[in-house]
C-alpha cells in the first residue's frame, strides 16, 4: 500500500497539467487539487489568477514569528508528452519508482511539500515562523507564476530578519545553493536576394551567419578556462538557425537563436556585448556584413546563496540528520529560485529525483526519495529559527 505522500503524487500525476505553450490544458486541475488538499487540512489558502484560467495557490501555516517566513515553492506545469514511451498520466509504481509525466519534475516535490505543511499545521507546536506553500504556474515557459508570487511576498526590511525559500526541483536530494542563469536572444543577418546563377549580385546572409557561428563557437570554447567552484564554466549554444526561401535564391535573411548560461556575477548586458563585438569586427572587415542583435527574449541571472546563510546551515543539519549528504552543491539548470532570491529570500533548491529523468521519454522518481523529501521540508521549517 503506497504511503500518503505517494498517493498524493500519483493523484497529481493523473492530472494533465502540460503548459499551454506546449499544447496542454495548463495548471487548473492541479491548482484545484492543491486548494482542496489545503482546505481539507484547515490550512488558510488563497488563489491568485496570474493568467486566464491559470492560478497560483498559496497556503499559509502561521508561525511564532510572523515577520519571517519559509516559502516552499513548486511549479504545477509540466512539459509536453510528445515522444513519451509510457502513458504520461497513468502513474505506475514498479521497482520502487513511480512513473509518469511530472513524476520527477516536479510533482514529487510538490507532493512532499503538501504533506510537510499538513504535518506542520496539525502539530501542537507552531513552527518558528510562517510557512508558505506556493504552487505556481508557468515555470516551464516564462516564469510568470513565480513573478506574481514575488509581488505578494513582503520585501525584507534592511537589516531585518531573513526569510528563506526552498524550491522543489529534482536535485537527487542534494542541497543546491548555486544555479546558472541564462540569457536567450536572436541574431538577424540581412543580405541581398539574387538569382543563384549570379550569386555575386547578392549578399548571402546564411554565409555571414555561418561565419558568425564559427566565431561564437570559439568564444564558447574559451569559457571552459574560467570555471565556478560549484557550477563549472559558463556555456553557450547556438540552438536555432533559419534562413533562405528556396535553393535557387541567394538568401537575404538568416536568423540565429543563442542560449548562454550565466555564472554568478555575470550580467546579461555585459555578456551580450561580447557577441556584439564579434559583429562589429566582422562588419569592419567586410562592410557587406549586416548583423543585428535583437533584445533578449529571456533573461534570468544566476543564483548563489552564501554558505554562511542560516538557510544553508539549517539545510545541512537536516540533511545530515536524515542520512543525506549535507554538502552544498551547484547545478547547471535554472529554476524559480533565482527570482525569489532577487526578492530578498535566502534560497535553496532541493527535491527528489534526477534532472536526467525530467522531460524524458520515460519519466520516473524513486519513491524513497519522495518520502525523504517530505521529511526534509518539514524538518527545515521546524528548525528555521
Amino acid at each position: 500500500m503506497p504511503s500518503p505522500v505517494i498517493e498524493t503524487l500519483a493523484a497529481l500525476v493523473r492530472i494533465d497539467s502540460v503548459n499551454p505553450q506546449f499544447g496542454g490544458p495548463g495548471e487548473a486541475g492541479v491548482a484545484a487539487f492543491v486548494a482542496e488538499f489545503l482546505a481539507g487540512r484547515g490550512i488558510e489558502a488563497r488563489r491568485t489568477t496570474v493568467l486566464p484560467g491559470r492560478d497560483n495557490v498559496v497556503g499559509v501555516v502561521r508561525g511564532r514569528d510572523p515577520s519571517r517566513r519559509v516559502v516552499l515553492e513548486a511549479h504545477m506545469d509540466v512539459v509536453s508528452t510528445t515522444g513519451m514511451t509510457i502513458p504520461p498520466f497513468d502513474p505506475v509504481i514498479e521497482g520502487g519508482r513511480l512513473f509518469g509525466r511530472g513524476a520527477c519534475d516536479t510533482k514529487a516535490g510538490l507532493a512532499g511539500m503538501l504533506h510537510a505543511v499538513a504535518e506542520l499545521a496539525g502539530a501542537a507546536e507552531p513552527p518558528p515562523c510562517d510557512v508558505w506553500l506556493a504552487a505556481v504556474i508557468d515555470e516551464e515557459h516564462l516564469f510568470r507564476g513565480v513573478t506574481a508570487l514575488c509581488a505578494s511576498i513582503p520585501a525584507p526590511l534592511p537589516g531585518g530578519p531573513r526569510s528563506a525559500s526552498i524550491v522543489a526541483e529534482p536535485t537527487e536530494s542534494r542541497v543546491v545553493v548555486a544555479t546558472k542563469g541564462v540569457v536567450r536572444w536572436e541574431v538577424v543577418f540581412h543580405g541581398r536576394a539574387a538569382h543563384s546563377s549570379k550569386p555575386a549580385l547578392g549578399i548571402n546572409a546564411i554565409s555571414h551567419a555561418a561565419a558568425f557561428v564559427r566565431e561564437v563557437d570559439a568564444l564558447h570554447a574559451a569559457l571552459a578556462g574560467r570555471p565556478h567552484p560549484l557550477l563549472g564554466p559558463a556555456t553557450g549554444n547556438v540552438g536555432v538557425i533559419g534562413g533562405g526561401v528556396q535553393v535557387n535564391f541567394v538568401p537575404d535573411r538568416c536568423t540565429l537563436q543563442i542560449d548562454r548560461r550565466l555564472l554568478p556575477g555575470e550580467r546579461a548586458d555585459e555578456v551580450l556585448a561580447t557577441y556584439g563585438a564579434i559583429l562589429e569586427r566582422m562588419a569592419a572587415a567586410d562592410p557587406a556584413v549586416r548583423g543585428e542583435l535583437l533584445p533578449p527574449f529571456l533573461v534570468d541571472e544566476a543564483l548563489e546563496t552564501p554558505p554562511d546563510a542560516r538557510a544553508v546551515q539549517v539545510a545541512g543539519e537536516v540533511a545530515r540528520a536524515l542520512g543525506l549528504d549535507p554538502g552544498p552543491v551547484g547545478v547547471p539548470y535554472g529554476s524559480d529560485a533565482s527570482k525569489l532570491s532577487r526578492h530578498g529570500l535566502d534560497c535553496l533548491v532541493f527535491g527528489p529525483g534526477s534532472i536526467d529523468q525530467a522531460h524524458a521519454a520515460v519519466e520516473w522518481v524513486e519513491i524513497a526519495q519522495v518520502e525523504r523529501a517530505a521529511e526534509f521540508y518539514r524538518e527545515f521549517c521546524r528548525r528555521y529559527d
